[in-house]
């Protein structure tokens, strides 16, 4: 007997449910888990200055899960680092295992939030430009939009002062500092060329420009 257009229809119907169920339930599971990162980076991940959270919308969840597996197994957040940064570090460490860092980066990826606040951090743009030209436009791109390749972030959507923040962080050696940090390393090393303080300044400048 053959199947009528009804229920070959039906069964097809079954087969697509089928196939969207897991991604229902991954969407909502990331949901679930991203509700303790809301606090600190907002809801639709537009980060929040006062705490210190940066913006994770503007991220790839490759990124993301790349950091929250740092935060995770040592490499970052640890003694030495700043705050905001052990804090990462103890709610990483709730986080179930790989399935559930991969579930919530690629939730926190798809936010669009747009980072809010004014700039923060003054420098000479042409200045930032050539240093950003020499040191970091090989990695993260001329517009900064990043490279998933090298696994190196886009900065055009992060906030000029987690910018500076970050880049004194590497130079001074309170991230990038761990061994097994083989993308912190190249950071921290690249951070070393530049010659000042108003030099991170300067490429900060530069960066949030682009943005």
């Amino acid at each position: 007997m053959k199947p009528t257009v009804s229920s070959s229809l039906a069964g097809l119907f079954a087969l697509c449910m089928g196939m969207l169920t897991p991604a229902i339930s991954q969407a909502q599971d990331g949901e679930s888990l991203y509700q303790t990162c809301a606090a600190c980076h907002g809801a639709e991940g537009q980060g929040n200055a006062a705490l210190k959270a940066p913006p994770l919308s503007h991220l790839t969840a490759a990124y993301i899960a790349g950091q929250l597996q740092k935060f995770r197994n040592g490499q970052r957040g640890g003694e030495g680092d700043s705050e905001p940064a052990r804090q990462m570090a103890t709610m990483a460490a709730t986080l179930p295992g790989d399935d559930a860092i991969g579930t919530v980066a690629q939730f926190a990826a798809a936010l669009e939030g747009i980072p809010e606040g004014e700039a923060e951090i003054s420098g000479d743009v042409t200045l930032g430009g050539d240093y950003y030209n020499q040191f970091c436009g090989a990695c993260h791109g001329p517009g900064a939009e990043g490279n998933k390749a090298l696994s190196a972030p886009s900065l055009a959507g992060a906030p000029d002062w987690y910018l500076y923040g970050q880049l004194k962080a590497f130079r001074e050696g309170t991230r990038g500092a761990h061994p097994d940090d083989r993308t912190g390393r190249q950071m921290r090393a690249m951070a070393g060329v530049l010659p000042s303080d108003q030099a991170l300044r300067d490429v900060t400048a530069f960066i949030a420009g682009l943005r």
